[in-house]
């Protein structure tokens, strides 16, 4: 059963263009890499909330590795649906390594030394969660932020000076990422978003 599992788990890493992504991670030293790995491993615990994708990206330019934030997030997107795949599947190191084929065989050797070390070391944990067998499909709010901004022009109008609020959500993704979504509303708008909220505080205060 293990091993069919991991055999298609092999069939599904198509979509996230395996080929191109083995050759991004050919660049990552061991040690970055197993960082990364330990970053996942963290969020697969529920340690964290999720990779911050733009301050590893920036850790590893400084370290010399010419990469950009969707590649790595590529990488983490793989990385997160093969540990969350193994978990699900009570997976071994071994079968994990080896029920993945020419997936695996794609991955500079450091790579797969690293998957395997962390993934025996820590992944038995994760396996035992019921938590990461049912593991969420939405994203998690880190932080929001808000700020007031006045609207001086547009297409259809030279002159409109409204104010209006920006807000940014920083949100933890399934996959481990960290983004940020932002999204602008007028003041009527924002006074209808906060009266929701509003009503949702009362609601859980009877909880």
């Amino acid at each position: 059963m293990a091993a069919r599992a991991a055999v298609a788990g092999a069939r599904s890493l198509e979509p996230f263009d395996f080929g191109s992504t083995a050759d991004i991670i050919k660049l990552i030293p061991k040690d970055l890499f197993a960082e990364l790995c330990e970053r996942i491993i963290q969020h697969l615990h529920c340690r964290i909330l999720g990779v911050n994708t733009v301050e590893l990206c920036q850790r590893f330019q400084t370290a010399g590795v010419e990469i950009n934030v969707a590649d790595l997030a590529k990488i983490i997107n793989f990385v997160s649906f093969l540990f969350s795949t193994a978990a699900k599947n009570n997976l071994s190191a071994e079968e994990l390594s080896t029920g993945l084929g020419n997936a695996i065989s794609m991955l500079p050797k450091h790579a797969v030394q690293v998957i395997r070390h962390i993934w025996n070391e820590q992944g038995k944990s994760i396996s035992m969660s019921e938590d990461t067998r049912n593991m969420a499909t939405v994203g998690q709010i880190i932080d929001i932020q808000w700020k007031l901004g006045m609207a001086v022009s547009s297409d259809s109008c030279r002159s409109l000076k409204y104010p209006y609020v920006t807000m940014t959500l920083k949100v933890a993704e399934p996959s481990g990422q960290i983004k940020n979504k932002s999204f602008e509303m007028t003041i009527p708008q924002f006074q209808d978003f906060f009266r929701h909220f509003k009503e949702m505080a009362a609601v859980l205060e009877t909880v």
